[in-house]
C-alpha cells in the first residue's frame, strides 16, 4: 500500500519557488516566490525554509560590502528612531570602507 502525501498550499507554493530556484535557475523569480511564501504563510515550516532560501539567494548575488552597507543603514535608521545614534556615524562608516 502506497502512502499518499498531499501538499498543503504552503507546500505547493514552496515547491514552485524551489523549482524556480534549483530547476529553472531563475533567481529573481525564485526570490519573488520565496517572499510570497513568507508573507502568505507566516509561521509555517515552509516560511522558515523560504526565509533560508531567500537568504541564500541574497548572499549569492549581493556583494558582501553592499550587504554590510544596507545592514548598517537599517540599524542606523532603527537606532535613529530611538535617538541612539547620529547620522554622522554612518558617514564615518562609509569613509572607512
Amino acid at each position: 500500500m502506497k502512502a499518499v502525501t498531499e501538499l498543503t498550499e504552503a507546500g505547493r507554493d514552496y515547491a514552485a519557488a524551489y523549482g524556480a530556484h534549483y530547476t529553472d535557475h531563475d533567481l529573481p523569480r525564485a526570490l519573488q516566490l520565496y517572499l510570497k511564501v513568507i508573507s502568505a504563510h507566516p509561521g509555517t515550516k515552509e516560511a522558515g525554509y523560504a526565509r533560508s532560501q531567500a537568504q541564500n539567494i541574497i548572499n549569492a548575488t549581493v556583494p558582501d560590502r553592499e550587504l554590510l552597507d544596507a545592514q548598517v543603514e537599517l540599524a542606523v535608521a532603527h537606532f535613529g528612531r530611538r535617538g541612539d545614534i547620529a547620522g554622522d556615524d554612518i558617514a564615518a562608516h562609509r569613509r572607512d570602507a
